[in-house]
């Protein structure tokens, strides 16, 4: 009989904890799942270029966010609702978003690279074929 109340006491225990991970989200819930939790909620705005990136340094924070989507401007924007734990967890996690950000920014694209290459390959073209004309 003790087995058996061992047995399921365990089992209780680790129920417990399974809903405890349950009924609090992570990732992205929804915005009114956010607002139920009573934590400080607080949301950013971001282009649509650039929402998998946030969302990669975001579930390295393991920071909770949801999307919306305003409909009412055209290009549409994207709000994004996020709440940590801690203010320093989210103050590293978007210290580390705008650095990438920036640096993408700032980084020429291999496209236009390519194509200033491709033009410099065309002018060189243009010069041999006027060399073998004037021979």
């Amino acid at each position: 009989m003790r087995k058996y109340l061992q047995n399921q006491e365990k089992h209780k225990v680790k129920k417990v904890a399974k809903k405890a991970e349950k009924s609090v989200p992570r990732g992205k819930p929804t915005v009114g799942k956010l607002m139920n939790q009573r934590q400080g909620l607080t949301n950013i705005e971001i282009t649509n270029w650039n929402i998998k990136s946030f969302e990669r340094v975001a579930n390295k924070y393991k920071i909770d966010f949801a999307l919306k989507k305003d409909k009412s401007v055209d290009p549409p924007r994207y709000l994004v609702f996020f709440k940590a734990k801690d203010m320093d967890v989210m103050t590293a996690a978007f210290k580390e978003f705008s650095a990438k950000e920036l640096t993408k920014m700032n980084k020429p694209s291999i496209r236009k690279r390519l194509l200033k290459y491709q033009s410099q390959a065309r002018e060189k073209n243009k010069q041999r074929e006027r060399t073998k004309q004037k021979n």
